[in-house]
């Protein structure tokens, strides 16, 4: 019988960034049985022990935690190798080595991520355009975005927009249906902004396609699930990508995280 562990995940603030962590660990192990439990702003020996007496009454239990008060962090370490229970700090040592590096003080104060300085309000004004041109909206000024993403339907267009927001990133996706759909301001001017075309492959969309239609119970739009038709799509998207020689990011089987990365890498080399 394979072992399932018991992974519980302690923040001293929302848990964010522990929990996106642990999903780059677990993905190194396929054999990797687990249940996670997150306990956010933990931030006193009282909650650190209540969340240690839970751990105690499971077997294989495993503690990650980010807490960047150093004297909690021993407190939960210490208490933790007196239970037996294997504790994995994730930010201390890396907070003590840049300090070093850096000669300076770390403020230890948790949600540090979380100030309310120019680059948070930045954020919040990109996802409110990111919002506000989403699925062809807003084309007037598109001049105004920093990215424009182009693709058929079903290329993870908006979600692939609004991780970029949450970066900072003010973008606008277009769908592509024909080249006359296309913003006469785009056709004009191609070179507008950094332009990005999503490309798949024509037997995947078609899958994403039909698991959209059976989600909504939607049974009339055949032509929207043909394969012929699919191809004819991707194969025009293509060739716009190819005449306006727009770079393009093939998202067959990508995560959103990952075709965003690829789509901010052709940004940083577009600005270098």
């Amino acid at each position: 019988m394979e072992k399932t562990y018991q992974v519980y995940l302690i923040s001293d603030s929302t848990g964010e960034t522990l929990d996106r962590i642990f999903l780059a660990l677990k993905a190194q192990f396929s054999n990797f049985h687990y249940k996670m439990y997150q306990y956010s702003f933990a931030r006193t020996e009282n909650q650190i022990l209540k969340i240690l007496d839970i751990c105690k009454k499971n077997k294989n239990s495993i503690i990650l935690y980010t807490i960047v008060d150093t004297k909690l962090a021993k407190f939960l370490s210490m208490k933790g190798e007196k239970a037996n229970i294997p504790c994995f700090g994730v930010l201390g040592d890396l907070i003590l080595r840049f300090s070093k590096l850096l000669h300076q003080q770390a403020s230890h104060l948790p949600s540090g991520q979380h100030v309310l300085d120019d680059n948070y309000y930045k954020r919040i004004e990109a996802i409110q355009f990111t919002i506000n041109h989403d699925d062809g909206n807003g084309i007037n000024d598109i001049g105004k975005a920093d990215i424009i993403l182009l693709g058929v339907s079903r290329t993870s267009k908006t979600p692939t927009s609004i991780y970029l927001a949450n970066r900072g990133f003010k973008a606008c996706n277009i769908p592509i249906i024909s080249e006359n759909s296309l913003p006469k301001k785009l056709i004009k001017d191609p070179k507008i902004t950094c332009v990005i075309g999503l490309i798949t492959e024509a037997s995947r969309l078609m899958d994403i396609r039909k698991n959209r239609m059976s989600l909504i119970k939607e049974k009339d739009s055949t032509s929207y699930i043909s394969l012929d038709k699919i191809n004819k799509e991707v194969e025009i998207s293509k060739k716009l990508f190819r005449k306006y020689s727009w770079p393009t990011v093939d998202v067959t089987r990508k995560s959103v995280e990952e075709t965003a990365a690829s789509v901010i890498k052709i940004y940083n080399i577009m600005h270098s």
